[in-house]
């Protein structure tokens, strides 16, 4: 049975920018937001460190990313396999 107040976890799409880590790779994440004045929509970005367990991912690929536990201090997702 799950629980009413189960969290769900997040699931971002991006594209991977930076694998010199090991077993970790930087992933972009890009989306849009409307400007509150002008109503303009402005691209957003942000980078996230995620896990990559057997270091699959290269630079340029587009990946989708599952938020887990804290594995270290700034790496908070994991690379869908």
């Amino acid at each position: 049975m799950k629980k009413e107040n189960q969290k769900k976890n997040k699931v971002l799409k991006g594209v991977v920018v930076s694998n010199k880590m090991n077993k970790t790779v930087v992933v972009e994440v890009s989306r849009f937001v409307i400007h509150p004045k002008y109503g303009k929509r402005i691209k957003k970005t942000k980078k996230y460190k995620a896990h990559d367990e057997n270091n699959d991912s290269k630079m340029g690929d587009v990946v989708e990313i599952i938020e887990t536990k804290p594995i270290s201090k700034d790496k908070h997702f994991t690379v869908k396999q």
